[in-house]
């Protein structure tokens, strides 16, 4: 079956996934920039890196800042080649349909412009003139402020429908997270395009509403500013330590980093002449430029007491914001936890911070800095009614078909014990449901189904055999429940799916894919043998396919999606993105009430042979590992239950745990 042959049409409106929504418009062939300074030329990258053959249009009425651009672009290039990120191809690609000028008028062609210009009310205004009044009818325009709500900017333009706000996050080249602004005159179609083409592109879209600073801004520019108010009894470099355990790098060194003074000054003042007087910038922002503090991973001796004052000052703006951005609605709880992990860099998000201290101590801590800061937003409802949500994944429903997509774009949407969690509670809650024909598990945005499981737990298991398994088993209990499950789960696989995500997608009862997916289970790379279920799952499901997994197993081998569609193992390929989820609904109908179970009895398969490494890094994979493997593949498929082949796997992962190999290996990579 191909994407063509899946003829159901979905109902998509309001669909949490981007990705699920078919897109109204194509990608952009060309797209326009005003504003050659910072920012400006780091979206231009990141647009040119992610859209093959685009045209960029620079515009700025400095040509010095224009040429500078230009060798900032040029050096993008050259490191990212030097790297290994980009391609000589794509390389040849960014450089090339590449304008830079000081006239509007080279705007004309644009089906995208994005103003990224000074943060001036007046001038921006000016510059949204000049723009609409040389642009196509049909080209959007979006204003890279972190700060002035879209009605100011946009409300005096002919056409305000086709504008919003698309506030990206230094470095944006790199930096997924972009908050995409709902506004009262902008049309839905055009922000669900938007929200569909950054997710596409590698970004993560975040929707806010029309606020002033909007979401990540009003809890940066504040955690910056409390920091500064903290300088009348402590130093940039002790705040900074102290801040440390909460965020990777402290707020002095980024605005160090970020120049960032002026903008806290300008942010913070529009916050106190519209929400009142204790949003006043700390006058220190007026006297000083630079801060003498410490770069990320430093941190030096702090008193206790004055500590514990900083830490709990730092986590009362945090949570006050936090609070405040759900009570006004300008966020949702599982955007505003992931982008200040995202953007702002965060260790964790507020949310999370205050679900782990618990609601007495969250409570301590938001009293203290009422005390301290009279005005500062406080809670409007029962602490614990901020912590109800799910972190990691989006529910969204298509036609009766509930569609679950994994949400970690920091991790390339590994599992942990929460997303494994949440997943099986999710699953609970609706497979009963008459309503509900089955399910659909995805990944969030076109790189990745999921990329494993987190290791950072491994190294306590390393050398005990009995725990390393009963680790095993534990994170089996959704694999455990889909194998019993009535209603089909089918996996649409967008991207890579390694290691424990594939052994999820493979306990599923069907796998669709996107073209370009891949398949591998690169344990054995550390040492450990794949420990829930693909030792033995792959050959009772496709015992045909039994060399292909041989080698996947020993030597880690990748497995394209257009290959295991050959073989059976794939059951649909789609095109691209966008016909993977009509693709999957399709097989989700087709398998109502035919639901196979993976059968029991022995496997016949053909034994491991001898393997045969093609280049030197298999040459040098752990041979101690993969005799166990070898000799759990054979055991597994001899047993005669598939119940009792599964155990066999927990066993085979609990024996590579206690290897040299594994220990080795899995210590390096961590601390690389």
């Amino acid at each position: 079956m191909t994407s063509r042959e899946a003829t159901a049409t979905p109902q998509v409106r309001g669909l949490s996934n981007p990705l699920l929504v078919p897109p109204n418009h194509p990608l952009p062939a060309a797209v326009g920039i005003v504003g050659a300074g910072t920012i400006g030329p780091d979206i231009g990258y990141y647009l040119k890196s992610a859209i093959p053959g685009l045209k960029l249009v620079l515009v700025d009425i400095n040509e010095e800042a224009l040429a500078a651009a230009v060798k900032r672009l040029a050096a993008y290039v050259e490191k990212g080649l030097a790297k290994r990120k980009i391609t000589p191809v794509q390389a040849e690609d960014i450089q090339q349909n590449l304008t830079t000028t000081t006239d509007y008028g080279d705007l004309a062609e644009c089906d995208w412009v994005i103003e990224a210009a000074t943060e001036n009310l007046d001038l921006k205004r000016q510059i949204f003139s000049q723009i609409e009044a040389v642009v196509k009818p049909n080209s959007l325009i979006t204003s890279n402020t972190s700060s002035l709500p879209a009605e100011r900017l946009f409300s005096h333009l002919t056409h305000p429908g086709r504008t919003t706000v698309t506030h990206f996050f230094a470095p944006a080249f790199r930096n997924p997270a972009v908050e995409v602004i709902e506004w009262s005159q902008a049309d839905p179609g055009m922000v669900l395009y938007l929200r569909g083409l950054f997710c596409a592109t590698g970004k993560v879209p975040l929707v806010t509403s029309d606020a002033l600073c909007f979401m990540l801004d009003r809890v940066f520019d504040n955690w910056c500013n409390e920091a500064a108010l903290l300088l009348e009894d402590a130093t940039p470099s002790e705040v900074d330590s102290v801040s440390s355990e909460l965020v990777h790098a402290g707020p002095f060194f980024v605005l160090n980093l970020a120049h960032g003074n002026p903008i806290i000054v300008e942010t913070n003042t529009l916050q106190m002449e519209e929400e009142g007087e204790h949003y006043r910038p700390a006058e220190i922002f007026r006297s000083t430029e630079t801060w003498e503090t410490l770069p990320p991973g430093q941190t030096i001796e702090v008193e206790h007491n004055r500590a514990a004052a900083i830490r709990d000052r730092m986590l009362g703006i945090l949570f006050s914001q936090a609070v405040d951005i759900l009570d006004r609605e300008i966020g949702t709880p599982e955007d505003l936890d992931l982008g200040c992990v995202l953007a702002l860099g965060f260790k964790k998000g507020p949310l999370e911070l205050m679900n782990e201290l618990g609601a007495a101590e969250v409570q301590r801590i938001l009293d203290r800095f009422a005390a301290e800061r009279p005005g500062m937003p406080m809670p409007k409802r029962p602490l614990a009614e901020y912590f109800s949500f799910r972190r990691f994944l989006l529910v969204d429903e298509i036609d009766g078909v509930v569609v679950i997509t994994l949400r970690r774009p920091q991790a390339m949407n590994a599992l942990n014990d929460a997303v494994t969690d949440e997943l099986l509670a999710v699953i609970r809650e609706r497979e009963n449901d008459e309503e509900v024909l089955g399910f659909v598990i995805t990944g969030y945005g076109a790189r990745a189904f999921c990329a494993g499981a987190d290791i950072g737990s491994f190294p306590e298991l390393l050398g005990d055999a009995q725990a390393a398994a009963g680790f095993a088993r534990d994170c089996s209990r959704l694999l455990l429940h889909l194998d019993a499950m009535e209603k089909p789960v089918v996996a649409a696989i967008n991207g890579m799916a390694l290691g424990g995500g594939l052994e999820l997608a493979l306990r599923c009862h069907s796998m669709v894919a996107s073209a370009g997916a891949w398949m591998q289970l690169p344990e054995v790379t550390l040492g450990i043998a794949p420990g829930i279920g693909a030792l033995t799952v792959p050959y009772r499901r496709w015992p045909e396919a039994a060399s292909v997994f041989h080698d996947m197993l020993r030597l880690g081998r990748k497995l394209k999606a257009e290959d295991a569609q050959e073989m059976g193992i794939i059951d649909g390929l789609s095109d691209d993105m966008s016909g993977l989820m009509p693709l999957a609904l399709a097989r989700v109908r087709q398998l109502s009430g035919k639901v196979a179970r993976i059968p029991d009895g022995q496997c016949e398969i053909a034994a491991p042979t001898p393997v045969e490494p093609r280049n030197k890094h298999e040459e040098a994979l752990p041979t101690d590992t993969q005799a166990i493997i070898e000799s759990a593949i054979v055991a597994c498929a001899a047993a005669e239950t598939f119940a009792e082949a599964i155990e066999l796997g927990y066993l085979a992962f609990g024996e590579t745990a206690c290897t040299d190999s594994a220990r080795t290996r899995i210590n390096a990579f961590l601390g690389r």
